[in-house]
């Protein structure tokens, strides 16, 4: 079974900090792409970062572009967000997911859906 466990988000003022993190467990996680993804309220779901299945290439929104880094550890099965210089529009719920290719990824067709995390921030 696909498992995917969001955490690490909460509430920050404008330019703090959070770590997300993703446990994933049910496939093979080392030959998948990863990414993040936002949902805002009132707002479809959109793709915040995506990292190859090596690691050796990361993508980001242009929103968070410099401010968010987005990291893997294959050993650990657990992909990370760091985000910095948060900011309000960046409040959503934040989710993880993956898939082999990385456009695909990117356009929002994914393995399946944790809960996701709440990141709120305020000004």
């Amino acid at each position: 079974q696909v498992t995917l466990v969001e955490s690490g988000g909460g509430a920050v003022q404008a330019g703090g900090s959070l770590s997300l993190s993703c446990a994933a467990s049910g496939f093979a996680f080392s030959r998948y792409c990863m990414g993040w993804f936002r949902q805002a309220p009132g707002r479809e779901r959109e793709y915040v970062a995506g990292i190859s299945w090596n690691g050796g290439v990361t993508e980001y929104a242009d929103s968070v572009k410099g401010r968010f880094t987005i990291s893997r550890d294959n050993a650990k099965n657990t992909v990370t967000l760091q985000m910095n210089s948060l900011k309000p529009e960046d409040t959503a719920v934040y989710y993880c997911s993956g898939d082999p290719n990385m456009a695909v990824l990117a356009g929002g067709v994914a393995l399946t859906w944790g809960r996701g995390t709440q990141v709120t921030v305020s000004s």
